[in-house]
């Protein structure tokens, strides 16, 4: 007979919705970080979708900014590795991605002209990027609450 464990000895199941988020984000981020490399190593095959008004908006990004974008990028990115590999400290990397996609937002929407040169579909881009952001923060600390993150 097996002896029953104690609730605080063991770790609770992986529930199989954190897989489909972590994959589903893990896909997500890697196009931004795909993004954020064609767009500031300036691949051809991609740029070439922009117009020139587009273009130069993208290669005259000040560097806070550019440092804003990374930031979110790449903590996003981390968190949903952290995610899968069920680590508390996605929830940290998600924390500090959306303090880079703050500065920037602060920058396309307040001290550029962003919204003429992007137009509606980016705005709406930009505010789905936002909600999943935002979504991804509190689902890593409700897993990490649940003891589902170690």
């Amino acid at each position: 007979m097996v002896a029953a464990e104690t609730s605080g000895d063991v770790a609770p199941k992986t529930p199989i919705h954190l897989w489909i988020v972590g994959v589903v984000s893990l896909l997500w981020n890697f196009m931004g970080a795909f993004d954020y490399l064609a767009s500031q190593l300036k691949f051809e095959f991609y740029m070439e979708q922009f117009t020139p008004e587009q273009l130069e908006y993208f290669y005259n990004i000040p560097w806070w900014a550019v440092a804003g974008w990374a930031t979110g990028v790449w903590f996003a990115l981390a968190g949903s590795i952290g995610l899968l590999m069920r680590k508390k400290w996605s929830t940290c990397a998600f924390g500090i991605s959306i303090a880079g996609l703050l500065v920037s937002t602060i920058h396309s929407f307040v001290l550029s002209n962003w919204f003429e040169i992007m137009g509606t579909t980016g705005v709406v881009f930009s505010l789905v990027i936002w909600v999943i952001a935002i979504g991804l923060f509190f689902y890593a600390r409700a897993m990490g609450n649940k003891d589902v993150l170690s």
